[in-house]
């Protein structure tokens, strides 16, 4: 894998040889698909065909945020299909003259590496342990976790590192062989000095602005992976659950009863909470009532918030069971009474506010130290035997916030976290990210409703303290006053040439390390930044922000960012986030959203579902240009079933267009033979010719249209018809004048015709079935096809204004009537028609004459009459009275 780095001083590359000249024309005498991927690989990486030069300006530039895959994760068919989908668009605008930057980058910081590294190396990591230099992890781990290597967290780094560079060689490998004509001189890692050193600066510039804050607020906790999690990290799920009914007390001995599905959290009440014109609870507003069991006295309070057709429809408020109890917690003013830890087990110790004494040993006795489970069975417990609980609790299925990489049901905690500021929290920075959002060409541009619907549903602003090893530090130290407590107000920051850090590792700047940890002195930040805070500057890290101001010029604002329509709400966002806070501009000009690929049950393919294709199967059975089809053949946001059928029609094409091209080269044709490159139009003198060129300056213009509107799957879609148009039909009527059976004019009218189709559609085709097309271009082309111009149909605008572009689907159609006459005879297509009859309206049959030698040709016609008329069937004309010749022994 290529080390170089977008961030360091790496040299401008050479330009890549220019695409044109002539060199004599040398057709294999059995062309095949096989050996060309291995083949044109090394050619393009010897000749860096995609090598971007650095030395541009901003107008020369299309500039790519290509999405980084996790390269820890295993590959699977969707980087084929989704990838690919921007390699078509890259290719598409080198060949537009577009000096392309299109990096790779390598996804390589946050959990999925730690945790493979962990399982990989049978390691665990324990900051407080020391550097241990030279370290080599055992060379077979052992099976129990308890029994793994506990290393210091600057070793545990280096494993990280260490493995990811052998995934990622992996994917490269993979990348190359689909064809990705990315600069491989351009690649990154979210982990490596530079990411690092971006991602710190950036933090340290969102403090410095207050976009970034430190705050102890509660937080959506995963008691699993012990960390924090993120608003955009949730995840719904339905899970069974039960609606326990018990009763508070009023001054009075009145009962109120509540319904919940976490009787656990009863000593955390803090409240008691019913709509306001809930007509049943109104005289209550106000007023205090007694928990059961705790004896814990809580206002009862009113918020909008509050369902009254939802259980007894007045609330339990516990700090904090779900989202719902942070709102009414913050908005309502309560007290805040957290139990449960960061393990995931209520406190030790019984809290203050439980003052009973029978009630401060229940909690002692049946709830300290518990997990949420046991606790839950212990207070159910306490209430039935008090006979509290009202009726068996009714079992229901909900929706309950998980960690989308997580098993168990998040927490929520009260802890210090740091915060950047995206609008959860402030209506004016929502309405200028959502502005941001309509500052972006959306394809498809329904996609923009998701990106908005996301930014209106904040509740909070983008948590992004991680409580894990593996990660980008959090660049600040804190002073310890005498009493060895942190000083969190005044938070001691790294220089900027210092830059990266890691404060659980170095000393703060004016300590010494016996320093750490002791009163007076000072601690580090134990946490890392989320994967996301890293990922959402690409942009910054691969286009050399805040450390080449020139290059970050020519790239920025970036003009594609391609990416799965699964993490608007995360990569997407996070990424217009930062771009607005530190660079005051939306990140692109255009955002491509790929679908999912779904199995043959139209399923998602997941690997929990066991559903997924390895790529490398199929590229071996099919060839990459025959996938690369299938996946362009997919338009951008569709959600597209995994089909080999389709597979099977790209490899068809790609064998085809070698044959074709064989044909038509062996004919004599060369470039010299192209119109407006060595041939005149005037050299086109027939009108089935005329015709097809017409038709070729039509789906030039079609294909070009579509892929500005970055709907690549019409370009496609309309090239392949002509090229099968061109081959069935064209390529089968002009053999004869092709072979000089009408004379030297007529043959250089045809050769004119074909090497004219061949060069656009070799170009046409080229984004799509790059081998293929580079393949044949060097039979008779000097260079590359990809760094060739885009066909233009200005050289045939005034042939296709004269021609009659019809001429060819008429006179095509009437061969297949024929030869449908001859398959219906049971005789072969070479057997001479003595005589027929087409019935065609004027305009028709007029069409007709221009190509009427080659259809007698083709068709190895005698006599053919034509009668003008109005065909009994939808056919513009019909074929009939075929006389045929008696049939060859």
């Amino acid at each position: 894998m290529a080390e170089k780095n977008p961030g360091t001083d790496t040299p401008a590359p050479e330009s890549a040889p220019a695409s044109t000249g002539v060199h004599a024309v040398v057709v294999p005498d059995k062309p095949a698909l096989e050996g060309l991927e291995e083949k044109l690989t090394a050619r393009w990486s010897a000749e860096r065909t995609y090598a971007f030069d650095a030395e541009t300006t901003r107008e020369q530039v299309y500039s790519i945020d290509t999405p980084p895959p996790t390269a820890s994760g295993s590959l699977h068919v969707g980087h084929v299909f989704s990838y690919t989908q921007t390699d078509v668009l890259a290719r598409y605008q080198r060949m537009r003259g577009k000096n392309v930057f299109y990096p790779m980058g390598w996804d390589d910081n946050g959990l999925p590496t730690e945790r493979r590294v962990q399982n990989y190396y049978g390691v665990r990591c324990d900051p407080t342990k020391p550097y241990v230099e030279g370290y080599r992890p055992p060379e077979k781990p052992a099976k129990n976790q308890r029994d793994w290597d506990v290393i210091s967290r600057r070793n545990f780094i280096e494993l990280c590192e260490q493995l990811a560079v052998q995934d990622e060689k992996v994917f490269e490998d993979l990348f190359t062989r689909l064809g990705l004509s990315v600069d491989w001189d351009m690649t990154y890692r979210t982990i490596d000095d530079v990411s690092r050193a971006v991602s710190q600066r950036a933090f340290l510039r969102d403090i410095a602005s207050e976009d970034a804050y430190m705050a102890e607020a509660p937080t959506m906790w995963d008691v699993t992976f012990r960390t924090a999690v993120a608003q955009a990290e949730l995840e719904d799920r339905e899970v069974p659950g039960a609606y326990h009914r018990f009763p508070f007390f009023t001054a009075d001995g009145e009962k109120v009863f509540i319904e919940t599905t976490r009787p656990e959290l009863l000593p955390s009440c803090a409240a008691l909470v019913a709509h306001p014109d809930d007509e049943r609870y109104q005289m209550l507003f106000g007023t205090t009532v007694r928990s059961p069991l705790f004896d814990i006295e809580v206002e009862v309070k009113a918020h909008e918030l509050a369902k009254p057709d939802k259980g007894s429809g007045i609330a339990m408020v516990c700090t904090f069971g779900d989202l719902t109890d942070v709102t009414w917690w913050r908005e309502l003013q309560l007290p805040t009474r957290t139990l449960i830890g960061r393990d995931g087990r209520f406190a030790a110790q019984a809290p203050e506010w439980i003052t009973a004494t029978a009630a401060r040993e229940l909690y002692l006795e049946k709830i300290a130290g518990k997990t949420v489970f046991s606790a839950k069975e212990n207070v159910v417990a306490a209430l039935t035997d008090a006979d509290l609980l009202d009726g068996e609790p009714k079992k229901i299925t909900h929706a309950v916030n998980f960690f989308e990489k997580g098993d168990k049901p998040l927490e929520v905690v009260t802890s210090r976290q740091w915060y950047i500021r995206n609008g959860g929290r402030d209506a004016d920075r929502r309405a200028e990210l959502i502005g941001r959002g309509r500052e972006l060409n959306w394809h498809p541009e329904h996609m923009r409703h998701r990106y908005e619907n996301w930014v209106d549903g904040l509740n909070g602003d983008w948590l992004v303290s991680r409580q894990r090893f593996f990660g980008v530090p959090i660049p600040v130290w804190y002073p310890l006053d005498g009493e060895g407590e942190p000083d969190y107000e005044n938070p001691i920051l790294p220089a900027d040439d210092a830059l990266p850090v890691d404060p659980a590792a170095e000393p703060a700047p004016g300590y010494d390390e016996a320093q750490r940890d002791v009163p007076g002195g000072f601690t580090g930040d134990p946490d890392v930044l989320d994967t996301w805070a890293t990922s959402s500057l690409t942009p910054q890290i691969v286009g050399r922000w805040s450390r080449d101001d020139a290059f970050f010029e020519s790239v920025f604002p970036f003009d594609l960012r391609p990416q799965g329509h699964d993490i608007i709400r995360t990569w997407l966002f996070s990424t217009a986030v930062r771009a607005h806070s530190l660079n005051d501009a939306a990140p692109w000009k255009n955002t491509a959203l790929s679908g999912w690929i779904l199995d043959p049950d139209r399923k998602k393919m997941s690997k929990s579902k066991g559903n997924v294709v390895v790529p490398t199967d199929i590229l071996d059975q099919f060839g990459s240009d025959a996938v690369r089809y299938w996946a362009a053949s997919a338009r951008l946001g569709a959600d597209t079933a995994y089909e080999v059928a389709q597979m099977k029609i790209g490899r068809r094409l790609a064998i085809k267009l070698l044959n074709a091209s064989k044909f038509v080269l062996n004919l004599g044709a060369t470039a010299d033979s192209v119109i407006g490159a060595g041939q005149e139009a005037a050299a086109v003198t027939n009108s089935l010719d005329a015709a097809l060129l017409a038709r070729l300056a039509t789906t030039i213009e079609q294909a070009t249209a579509a892929f500005e509107a970055y709907d690549y799957a019409r370009a496609l879609n309309v090239t392949e018809q002509f090229f099968w148009q061109f081959t069935d039909d064209y390529v089968e009527l002009v053999k004869d004048r092709a072979y000089g059976g009408h004379g030297e004019a007529e043959q250089a009218s045809v050769v004119t015709t074909l090497a004219t189709t061949l060069d656009a559609l070799l170009r046409l085709l080229a984004p799509f079935q790059p081998f293929a097309t580079e393949e044949v271009w060097s039979w008779w082309r000097a260079g590359s096809v990809h760094l060739a111009a885009w066909p233009s149909a200005d050289t045939l605008a005034g042939m296709a204004g004269t021609a009659d572009a019809e001429v060819l689907a008429v006179v095509a159609e009437a061969l297949s009537g024929v030869r449908k006459a001859k398959s219906e005879a049971k005789v072969k297509q070479r057997t001479e028609v003595r005589s027929a009859t087409v019935t065609a309206p004027a305009e028709a049959l007029e069409r007709l004459r221009g190509g009427l030698a080659d259809l007698k040709a083709a068709g190895n016609i005698a006599e053919l009459d034509l009668v003008e008329g109005v065909p009994s069937d939808d056919q513009q004309l019909a074929v009939s009275d075929v006389q045929l010749a008696p049939a060859e022994d």
